[in-house]
């Protein structure tokens, strides 16, 4: 019990010193984890609107993939992701490994399929008479989308924050690619399983708390979005 009060001792006194390192890690944190959720949801919704309102050969193959994808380990994301950026690897010629770009690369690998399993179930959740209705008032086809989309605003909503709490979360992928370096690519989650490995376990719950505290500021922005205007 002692150990848990040092670690939050040792969190608010981080907190209210501005450590410049604990800054720096929690900054590139939120940079690293926005920017991935950021492209899986330019990825994933897209690719929820045509696996959910199109018929093609192989779309229920195609599907499960998605689902599987949505479970898929990290550490196998972090070593695929390692072998395609390596130096000898088809994409060394970029220079990208253990760089925070590796890590969105990574990172939007995971969240991906998160974001576009909820969305195939949204979209496929609409009732199908509700889109032939909007199409009978002329509507393009890019505008049914909006509208549909429009409609199920709340578990696209769900599908985001399950997609950042995946990838701000996950320690596996980022640790092979980016390597935990200090300065350039240590994040909450490294840093944390790096003061673990060194026995100081009052830094390592004051970084988890402040990881904590940044996931939920963030996922209750998004909730306060969510539920505006919803009556219950």
């Amino acid at each position: 019990m002692e150990l848990i009060w040092q670690g939050i001792l040792q969190a608010c006194k981080l907190l209210l010193a501005r450590d410049p390192e604990m800054m720096r890690i929690t900054i590139l944190t939120l940079k690293v984890s926005g920017t991935a959720t950021l492209i899986s949801l330019c990825l994933g919704i897209p690719s929820g609107v045509v696996l959910a309102l199109t018929r093609f050969p192989g779309r229920k193959f195609i599907i499960s993939l998605v689902n599987t994808g949505m479970g898929l380990p990290p550490v196998v994301v972090g070593l695929w992701v390692s072998i395609l950026l390596w130096r000898y690897g088809p994409l060394g010629f970029f220079h990208l490994m253990y760089t925070p770009t590796a890590m969105i690369i990574a990172q939007s690998v995971i969240a991906a399929p998160i974001i576009t399993g909820i969305s195939i179930a949204a979209f496929q959740q609409v009732d199908g008479k509700l889109r032939l209705q909007i199409m009978a008032l002329g509507a393009s086809k890019w505008q049914t989308v909006m509208l549909l989309m429009k409609e199920i605003r709340l578990p696209l909503l769900a599908a985001v924050m399950a997609g950042f709490g995946g990838v701000i979360s996950e320690v596996g992928a980022s640790m092979m690619v980016g390597g935990n370096v200090l300065g350039r690519t240590r994040v909450l989650t490294t840093a944390t399983v790096l003061e673990v490995s060194k026995g100081n376990f009052d830094v390592a719950i004051a970084l988890s708390i402040i990881l904590m505290v940044l996931a939920y500021g963030v996922t209750l922005g998004l909730t306060i979005l969510q539920q505006r205007g919803k009556r219950i």
